[in-house]
């Protein structure tokens, strides 16, 4: 009886989603053999990468090592940088002038993609100013409600979500 194994994987890295399927293949005489195929889809599921090469086990580990290597200094040669642009204004202090716009921009309704492009500042970084100039990052549109400390005692306390007038 003849036993193959076999291990697959597949990652999915932004558009495209990478497979790789190793087979044992069963030992005759000699020790048996690794099939590896590698193979890549695009995002309409066109073939973008397509290979197979049949080593021994001993080889497989040196393989796995020199392939990892130089694809990784391939994509070094391929993205120079190494990172994606940084935006103009990030890092840079946050003036008065800028919270209020960030403040009216949100309360307007605009989508922290398009205030980070306008205002050249990392989406992340706009979420995290948004709670500073009092507003939600969560709801867009809407400010923070008030913390109790900070409510007047006249101040009704605001509806906990799911709660009726009945709780």
């Amino acid at each position: 009886m003849n036993i193959i194994e076999e291990h697959r994987s597949t990652l999915r890295a932004g558009e495209t989603t990478f497979s790789i399927d190793v087979t044992t293949l069963p030992a005759g005489d000699e020790a048996g053999r690794l099939v590896i195929r590698i193979g890549a889809a695009g995002a309409e599921g066109e073939p973008v990468a397509d290979g197979q090469i049949e080593v021994t086990p001993t080889a497989a580990a040196t393989l796995g090592s020199m392939l990892s290597e130089t694809l990784r200094h391939h994509a070094a040669l391929a993205d120079p940088g190494g990172r994606r642009a940084r935006p103009a204004s990030q890092g840079r202090p946050w003036t008065a002038e800028m919270d209020a716009e960030l403040e009216r921009r949100w309360i307007a309704g605009d989508s922290v993609a398009d205030i980070a492009r306008d205002m050249e500042r990392s989406p992340g970084g706009i979420r995290a100013r948004l709670p500073r100039v009092g507003c939600d990052p969560e709801r867009r549109g809407e400010y923070l409600p008030d913390p109790p400390s900070m409510r007047s005692p006249d101040t009704p306390a605001a509806p906990t979500p799911g709660a009726t007038d009945d709780d």
